[in-house]
């Protein structure tokens, strides 16, 4: 039977899943470090993280026999996908999943921001009654400055849109505006025309702060700020300069440079105790609605791999379907060389089998065919595959139905 090892707290429907599909399954909430997701990986077939746990290069040389890893969120900055690829692990995640819940929690924090609800909560809360319209505004009539336009961005500008909001973004790529979203050519350009800016890039190293003193400076006096996408992008401590200055007017935090690994851990920040700041832990993604989509759909992908072979939607692996059925299936993940397909199928009717369907994809370096074939693969046919000197792993099953 093979195992997975589900960790971070992963929806209970991914468990169900996998254990459908037949997998022993072991889950638990926390993250792991290296060293001890080394030793609980012993004998584990498939892994399932969200963004703490660090599936490094050691972890996969370390651990040959893992077959595939679900990042049971959107980034896989976590994971070196390039060691993935090269140890034939292929990577699946969520890159829609929880897009809406991003989305819903960036609106209601810049309407928050906006009004100030943050500190008249905590005047409330402290006993005193401050009835006051100074410092609170309405966010329509405003614009938004949104960085990095992907999946959570564009939604976000359709639906700040229809709050009444103008909106302007920047990114990278040459992304297509919707609605009436205008695109600035430079980030300098989006911040001096913005009056709320959001950050919404993705985890590549590049990214690594992003956002500093010069770009605070750079944002229209009393602005709003808002960072639900990577910690290590923001310089916290030019934050905290500015938002305690009033140059910045409030801000929202969802993510930070360091985070505890396990809920209840203790928590630290220089933004902790300033006025009109939001600080969230990581939970931008975080809906029941999220969470089940996520956990259902990883969980899908990792079933369909062990099942079928099929990668679609692999973030390192050639995408390839196969479809039909016959009497077995092998899926030959290869270095990229001429003549290896060529001399797979050699073997296969060397060994009086004829193949039923094949498909082939490459990917960089790599190579990835699912061949359908007539019998049973005689142990002969799979000792000989494995010898190709090409391949990096072979997997061999009965075809699916």
């Amino acid at each position: 039977m093979p195992r997975a090892l589900l960790l971070e707290n992963i929806d209970q429907v991914a468990a169900d899943a996998l254990r459908a599909a037949g997998f022993e399954v072991e889950s638990r909430r926390g993250a792991l470090d290296e060293a001890d997701l080394v030793e609980a990986l012993d004998g584990v077939d498939v892994l399932g993280i969200r963004s703490k746990t660090q599936v490094t290069a050691d972890v996969l040389r370390r651990r040959p026999d893992l077959c595939a890893v679900g990042a049971f969120c959107i980034g896989t900055n976590q994971i070196d996908l390039t060691a993935a690829a090269a140890a034939g692990v292929a990577v699946f995640n969520a890159p829609y999943s929880n897009t809406r819940s991003v989305v819903e929690m960036a609106l209601a924090e810049i309407i928050i921001l906006a009004r100030r609800l943050v500190d008249r909560d905590r005047a409330l809360h402290a006993g005193t009654w401050d009835k006051s319209a100074t410092g609170s505004h309405e966010i329509r009539g405003r614009t938004l400055g949104i960085v990095g336009y992907g999946n959570i961005g564009s939604q976000l500008s359709v639906l700040a849109e229809a709050l009444g909001m103008r909106v302007v973004y920047y990114d990278l790529e040459d992304k297509l505006a919707l609605g009436n979203a205008e695109r600035c050519n430079t980030l300098e350009e989006l911040l001096e025309r913005a009056e709320a800016v959001t950050l919404h890039v993705d985890g590549r190293g590049g990214n690594a702060g992003l956002f500093g003193a010069e770009q605070f400076a750079r944002m229209r006096p009393r602005s709003l700020f808002l960072n639900l996408s990577r910690g290590f992008v923001v310089d916290h401590e030019a934050l905290r300069d500015n938002v305690l200055s009033g140059h910045i007017a409030g801000a929202a935090v969802d993510v930070f440079p360091e985070e505890p690994r396990e809920q209840g851990d203790p928590f630290d920040s220089v933004l902790r105790g300033l006025p009109n700041v939001v600080l969230t832990p990581h939970v931008g993604g975080s809906t029941q609605e999220a969470q089940y989509d996520i956990g259902r759909f990883v969980a899908g992908k990792l079933v369909d791999y062990s099942r079928s072979g099929t990668t679609t939607l692999s973030v390192n692996l050639p995408t390839v379907v196969l479809h039909g059925s016959s009497a077995a299936r092998f899926a030959l993940l290869h270095r990229n060389e001429p003549g290896v397909l060529a001399r797979a199928d050699a073997l296969v009717g060397e060994h009086g089998l004829n193949v039923d369907g094949q498909v082939l994809a490459t990917r960089g370096g790599l190579g990835y065919a699912v061949t359908d074939v007539s019998a049973p693969l005689p142990p002969g046919l799979v000792a000989a595959l494995q010898a190709l000197p090409e391949t990096v792993r072979l997997t061999v099953g009965p075809a699916p139905d």
